[in-house]
């Protein structure tokens, strides 16, 4: 089911949708006692389908408690996909965001078992070594809203993407804030009459309003200027392979990037990122306490790596706040490599069970590109 954002300080509470009731809807409200959720509404007795015109996605103000009509709740896509300018929510973190363009990706889906024919066993000790089919999947690429950062930056990271510096001897990285990268079912749709719906700093750069456009598209257009930093950034931008696992409950979702060579020392040296995302499927409240890292190099080489947490965090895993989401660079002496790992994640009780990472590869085969460009303006 879907449900209204409501946030109260850094507080953001999105229920997703019930795949069975996917034209309900669920009003939250702050009550006395704190977070009151209203019954669904029912659909209309003569066709099934709710009035939508009376259903609106609300978000809160970040400096106060009062609920605020963002737009009307469209249905979801089942079928293709998004168009440019699209309004949405995030289902997991609630933030409110605009598409700029979809990505087609290959899932591999550790999750799902193949059919024994084509199943082989495992040799012990080589984790992750099962071949897994990919399939087709639509990511886009999307502006966050300003004002909703502050509210989930405890969740997610709002600079997703990075490039390398464009000098060669520097390994300074820009980041761009208020972008990210959402899966096709992460959107609820919604429109609204505002010509500036979204508050980034790239919004108007982008997008420009057209409101003869005609329905269902969105009254939005690409500009020029987003075409032109699409197709000269399309290397470092385009994620190609999404890998996913879940154990004991916990979905881990890998998606890397490669973002280029650089010489050091007479040598090269290439970098990826990679974001990460972690998703608490159960009821159980658990903790992320270390990370375990291991990455082969196609020099040869191996090499551990054991620490506290991620990205200098060791995020709390609920039912109310069941994701997280970071993202984090990795070099190589060599062109190509791949990584795996394991997540040691604590119960309440202080137990703790380790999680797979899906093994990932680190590819450079866009390294004939020229440079990233066109990031700042």
């Amino acid at each position: 089911m879907a449900a209204c954002a409501i946030r109260r300080g850094f507080l953001t509470v999105v229920s997703k949708y019930n795949k069975k009731h996917t034209h309900r809807i669920l009003g939250i409200i702050e009550g006395s006692s704190g977070l009151e959720v209203k019954r669904p509404r029912l659909p209309c007795l003569a066709c099934g389908l709710p009035n939508i015109q009376q259903m609106r996605f609300m978000s809160s103000r970040p400096e106060g408690k009062v609920l605020e009509t963002v737009g009307v709740f469209e249905a979801l896509k089942q079928h293709g996909k998004y168009e440019t300018g699209q309004l949405f929510l995030h289902s997991v973190f609630g933030y409110r965001g605009i598409v700029l363009f979809p990505w087609h990706a290959r899932i591999y889906d550790r999750d799902i078992i193949p059919p024994m024919s084509d199943s082989k066993p495992e040799p012990p000790g080589s984790h992750g070594s099962k071949e897994v089919k990919g399939r087709t999947h639509t990511y886009y690429q999307v502006l966050i809203d300003t004002r909703d950062c502050p509210h989930i930056s405890q969740r997610s990271q709002t600079e997703a993407v990075t490039f390398l510096a464009n000098h060669d001897d520097s390994r300074a990285l820009y980041a761009i804030p208020g972008l990210d990268y959402v899966s096709h079912e992460d959107i609820l749709p919604y429109n609204s009459t505002e010509q500036v719906p979204i508050q980034h700093e790239l919004f108007e750069r982008f997008l420009m309003f057209n409101p003869d456009k005609t329905t269902p598209a969105p009254p939005f257009s690409a500009r020029d200027t987003l075409k032109a930093w699409q197709e000269k950034n399309h290397p470092w931008l385009e994620l190609s392979d999404v890998h996913r696992e879940t154990t004991e409950n916990i979905r881990v979702t890998v998606i890397p990037f490669y973002m280029g060579m650089r010489d050091a020392q007479n040598s090269h040296v290439y970098w990826w990122r990679y974001c990460i995302r972690l998703e608490n499927m159960g009821s159980e409240v658990v903790q992320l306490r270390e990370r375990h890292w291991r990455i082969f190099s196609l020099s040869g080489t191996l090499e551990t790596v054991r620490g506290r947490g991620v990205v200098g965090r060791e995020p709390v895993l609920s039912k109310e706040q069941p994701a997280f989401q970071y993202s984090s660079h990795v070099s190589l002496q060599a062109p190509s490599g791949h990584m795996w790992g394991t997540f040691r994640i604590e119960r309440t009780d202080g137990s703790h069970f380790d999680v797979r990472i899906p093994p990932f590869s680190l590819e450079s085969n866009k390294d004939d590109k020229a440079p990233p460009a066109g990031y700042t303006f």
